[in-house]
């Protein structure tokens, strides 16, 4: 992990400015933009790319990708450039947990992979294109979205070892445990052979 530069106070308010940024549901935002209807009384009822897609719409489920991936990537980028390293992984945690967790929907959030993917690219960009690739080879392999996702968080670590981001270790860990508790479901519906395929 990082060297500790950044006072508490302000590692605090890096937190939560992650936290409220990462809050946004722009799945649900853009879905009712675009007149697609209630996100959470489609497919999975999830907030995230995946669940958009299953309106119909590609142009909305993109859309929704690139801005949960930039919660986690402008949150970390936004922390770095203000404060430092330590400042950038709190804000980027926090901005994870809170699209995971948010407060305006309850706490009742995505699976957090957009947003995770996001934040590797900003924190170092070899790793996150590692990851993002990992996630594509596996996703075309198997086609299932959140077997692709807990490759793509279980390979991470790995990455950041292999790709000179050591300090980026520990919030690796963290990371890919909040994944991984998130498709908690999705890994029981894979082990009973269950779970949709990508598109269906």
């Amino acid at each position: 992990m990082p060297a500790i530069e950044t006072s508490l106070t302000a590692l605090l308010i890096w937190a939560i400015l992650g936290y409220l940024f990462g809050s946004i549901p722009f799945g649900i935002l853009i879905s009712r933009t675009m007149g697609l209807g209630n996100l959470r009384d489609i497919g999975s009822g999830n907030i995230g790319a995946t669940n958009v897609l299953r309106t119909g719409s590609k142009p909305a489920a993109f859309a929704t990708l690139i801005l949960d991936g930039a919660k986690g990537a402008v949150a970390a980028l936004i922390a770095r450039v203000m404060a430092g390293e330590d400042a950038a992984q709190a804000a980027g945690l926090m901005a994870l947990i809170g699209h995971c967790y948010p407060i305006w929907l309850k706490f009742k959030g995505g699976k957090g992979v957009a947003t995770f993917l996001g934040l590797l690219l900003a924190l170092s960009f070899p790793v996150g294109a590692a990851s993002c690739a990992t996630w594509l080879l596996a996703a075309a392999l198997k086609r299932i979205s959140s077997l692709a996702a807990l490759a793509a968080a279980g390979t991470s670590t790995f990455w950041m070892t292999l790709l000179g981001y050591p300090e980026g270790f520990v919030l690796g860990v963290f990371l890919t445990i909040l994944i991984f508790w998130r498709h908690k479901a999705n890994i029981a519906r894979l082990r009973a052979g269950t779970e949709p395929k990508i598109g269906k």
